[in-house]
C-alpha cells in the first residue's frame, strides 16, 4: 500500500441487470444513505466511490452503475473488464427483470474475468403488495449459479449495506488468497533456485577435485 494512500485494496464493482430496476437508487442509498422516488435512466454509465473497513484492511470501492437499455448494451460491455465484483440486480415487482438474469450472466461469462464474484440481488422488496417474483424463485436462481442472494429495499435501506459488505468481503478473501499463493510460489521458486545454485557449486567442487 502506499503510505499516502487511506486504502488497501482498490475494486471495481458492476451494478448490471434491467432499466428501472433500481441500481441507481441502490447506489445512492449506500453511497450517500440518500434515496429518491424520482425515476431516471442511466445514460451510459455512472459510478460512485466509497471507502470501508473490512476486519484490518480499508477497501476503497469504485461501484459502476450501468445502463440496463439494448441501445447502451456496446458502451457498458467494456466496463466488465477488470471488474472484481458484479450485482446482477431484479426488480420483484417486474418478471421480465427476473427472466433477464440469465442473458445478464451470459454477458458476465462472456466480457468478465472467470474468477469475478458475483451476487444476485431482487431489489423493491418493500412493495410487497406488488411482487411478482417470490423469494424462493431468487434463491433457487441463486443456487442454480452457485452466487449469494439477497433481497433489498433502496427506499428503507432493507439489505443494501449487507449485500455489498458480503460481495465486498468476498472478493477481498479471494484478492488476500490469491496474494498469498503468489508469494508461496515466488518463495518456492526462490529456494529451488537455490538449491540448483548450491547443487551447481557442490557439482563443480567435486570436479576440481578430482582434477
Amino acid at each position: 500500500m502506499n503510505s499516502n494512500s487511506d486504502y488497501h485494496f482498490l475494486f471495481k464493482v458492476l451494478l448490471i441487470g434491467n432499466s428501472g430496476v433500481g441500481k441507481s437508487c441502490m447506489l445512492m442509498r449506500y453511497s450517500e444513505n440518500q434515496f429518491t422516488n424520482n425515476f431516471y435512466n442511466t445514460i451510459g454509465v455512472d459510478f460512485k466511490t466509497k471507502t470501508v473497513a473490512i476486519g484490518e484492511h480499508n477497501v476503497k470501492l469504485q461501484i459502476w452503475d450501468t445502463a440496463g437499455q439494448d441501445r447502451f448494451r456496446t458502451i457498458t460491455c467494456s466496463y466488465y473488464r477488470g471488474a472484481q465484483g458484479i450485482i446482477i440486480v431484479y426488480d420483484i415487482t417486474d418478471r421480465e427483470s427476473f427472466e433477464n438474469v440469465k442473458t445478464w450472466i451470459a454477458e458476465i461469462d462472456k466480457y468478465a474475468s472467470e474468477s469475478v464474484n458475483r451476487m444476485l440481488v431482487g431489489n423493491k422488496a418493500d412493495i410487497t403488495e406488488r411482487r411478482e417474483v417470490s423469494y424462493e424463485e431468487g434463491l433457487e436462481l441463486s443456487r442454480q449459479f452457485q452466487i449469494p442472494f439477497y433481497e433489498t429495499s433502496a427506499k428503507s435501506s432493507t439489505n443494501i449495506e449487507a449485500a455489498f459488505t458480503h460481495i465486498t468481503k468476498n472478493i477481498l478473501n479471494r484478492e488476500i488468497h490469491n496474494s498469498k499463493a503468489v508469494v508461496r510460489k515466488t518463495s518456492n521458486m526462490r529456494l529451488q533456485t537455490r538449491q540448483q545454485q548450491q547443487q551447481q557449486q557442490e557439482k563443480k567442487k567435486q570436479e576440481d577435485l578430482c582434477c
